[in-house]
């Protein structure tokens, strides 16, 4: 459990953009580094984050030169063949020199601005659970999460008995989730072509230029 005696503060938390993984159906192509309205969808995420944390890294196991521009380290995973986000989380929980890590997928360029306090105030107020993650009013996204280092062995063990999916290792947990009412778009998924396709020129209008 965390201290509930300390308050999460944004210098705490290291902020993690997950962009490892092998981009099936982006075609095989690096969808952190797909463009939406000229930007690289990571970039996106990145301004999105960088003002709710400490410092940013970017999980990534190719273009590693591309995508250090958009933060302080890219961090490749320590299981080879794309073996899925849990493996970019253990990587980084595995070098964290911050007691907290803030994570979301490349392809979400509206994240809420306040995730990251929301997510804290949320752990802050129940001292028993492990970490946070932010849900819609119909679904948990359960890689927009707020977690504690201390969960870097769970994580590593569970990875080493063959664990890959992210519900079931949250299954194992005991998370605070927090319900976003911030419109659709807040959380979603930037899949494929087709799903960008229809965006062309939105992204400014939503997030601004910077």
């Amino acid at each position: 459990m965390h201290d509930p005696t300390r308050p999460i503060n944004a210098g705490d938390i290291t902020g993690l953009i997950l962009a490892g993984g092998a981009g099936r159906r982006m075609g095989g192509q690096d969808k952190g580094l797909v463009a939406l309205d000229g930007r690289p969808l990571a970039a996106w995420t990145a301004a999105a984050l960088r003002p709710q944390v400490g410092r940013l890294w970017i999980s990534a196991n190719r273009n590693a030169e591309r995508y250090a521009p958009l933060a302080e380290r890219v961090v490749a995973d320590r299981l080879a063949g794309y073996q899925g986000p849990l493996a970019g989380i253990a990587a980084a929980l595995a070098v964290l020199e911050s007691p907290w890590l803030l994570t979301s997928p490349c392809d979400t360029p509206w994240l809420p601005a306040d995730l990251g306090d929301r997510l804290g105030r949320a752990l802050a107020a129940d001292a028993a659970a492990d970490l946070a993650v932010a849900a819609d009013p119909e679904r948990r996204h359960p890689l927009h999460a707020l977690l504690p280092v201390r969960l870097a062995h769970g994580l590593d063990a569970y990875l080493a008995d063959g664990g890959r999916s992210v519900r079931g290792w949250l299954d194992t947990l005991r998370p605070a989730v927090v319900t976003f009412n911030d419109g659709a778009r807040a959380f979603a998924n930037l899949n494929s072509p087709a799903d960008l396709k229809p965006l062309a020129g939105s992204a400014a209008a939503v997030v601004g230029a910077g």
